[in-house]
């Protein structure tokens, strides 16, 4: 059986399918990182889009689900040059084979990902079908393609409930976004008591907890999507309590700010972005997964100035604002695919809190 990926421009790849049966249309990117395929899988941040991996050889090492970051995987679609039969790695419990067809994803097989790449760098993100008809009607389906759009994200992505990982040290309330496990396990293995909330908790009820911080998390879709959550940062914005936000979470409080924030062409995905830390001139290699970011001509430096930024392409990658406790970064920390570079921020985050609470 051969399977087809479509894109909305009229590009159409020929392959073979895996994982789960079915069809779907999503929008299509890419990711660099060479390994942690199972953590990109359960990134919630992925929810809505189908990920292109460009390394040649995905599932070498096999699925172990304790590296999972979040209970299930998001993504609408898998899309790789080779998948591996035949993992190597005595941590390995299934294939990620059977793992893509135990979580329903369909996906596709032995196309040339280089080729997409370039496609989709050149071109800009688009959306795309993964199909096995092969009785397609090609100008039905851009149609279709260009028609689609990734909706509420983050509703579909955050806990039901709020939970509690008990801690002797700072309370941190944590508005989960989508976020992913290592955030929650930075901060805990550091010694917070962690409260993590749905993401349309009301600001009232994170300080009724009475935290000493609180963590904005990563998420998927666009940010300006999030109107009433950005209603209530704004709401939290106002407090004295330091807050610590990563990725959707700092488009959010920037958009809560005054900020703007726009799409970028391709986004960045990956594990190998440098970034520049604008106080000190070093420069950390970071893990990244985001296809908007915060316009830095928008604000006002009254309200925040620019703490990191991309050394590729120059964009934004972290805030820290002006008389408040607040900094905000647009980059991973916690990795989980990635390099650890810049997990120093979780402790510059429980130093805030300390400072605050004996202040």
């Amino acid at each position: 059986m051969k399977a087809y990926l479509i894109l909305e421009d009229g590009h159409v790849f020929t392959g073979v399918p895996i994982g789960a049966p079915g069809e779907v249309i999503s929008e299509i990117v890419f990711n660099t990182s060479m390994t942690g395929y199972l953590e990109v899988l359960t990134d919630p941040s992925y929810a809505g889009q189908a990920v292109v991996m460009t390394y040649p050889l995905i599932g070498n090492y096999g699925v172990c689900r304790e590296d999972m970051e979040s209970g299930k995987a998001w993504p609408d679609g898998y899309i790789v040059r080779e998948l591996s039969r035949i993992p190597s790695n005595f941590r390995s419990r299934e294939t990620l084979r059977h793992f893509l067809e135990d979580q329903g994803i369909p996906g596709i097989a032995g196309i040339d990902t280089r080729q997409l790449t370039r496609i989709l760098r050149e071109s800009g993100t688009m959306n795309g079908m993964i199909t096995t008809d092969a009785s397609f009607d090609l100008e039905e389906v851009k149609a279709k393609l260009k028609a689609y759009r990734v909706q509420k994200a983050v509703e579909r992505v955050t806990c039901r409930e709020a939970y509690t990982l008990e801690g002797e040290g700072c309370r941190v309330a944590l508005l989960d976004l989508g976020a992913k496990k290592n955030i929650i396990r930075s901060l805990h293995k550091r010694g917070c008591r962690v409260t993590v909330y749905p993401a349309f908790t009301s600001a009232q009820e994170l300080l009724a907890g009475q935290p000493d911080g609180i963590m904005l998390s990563n998420g998927p879709g666009d940010p300006k999507e999030c109107v009433s959550i950005i209603e209530e940062i704004r709401k939290l914005y106002q407090t004295d309590i330091p807050i610590f936000a990563i990725c959707l979470g700092h488009q959010l409080m920037a958009l809560a700010a005054g900020a703007d924030t726009y799409k970028l062409k391709y986004g960045h995905r990956g594990g190998n972005h440098p970034v520049k830390d604008l106080r000190t001139g070093r420069v950390y290699i970071s893990s990244q997964n985001h296809g908007y970011a915060v316009d830095g001509k928008s604000l006002d430096p009254k309200v925040a100035v620019p703490a990191f930024v991309n050394v590729n392409d120059g964009t934004n990658e972290g805030l820290c604002y002006t008389g408040k406790d607040i900094f905000t970064v647009q980059f991973h920390p916690e990795a989980s695919p990635g390099p650890q570079d810049s997990g120093y921020l979780f402790d510059r985050f429980i130093e805030t809190m300390e400072v605050r609470k004996h202040a």
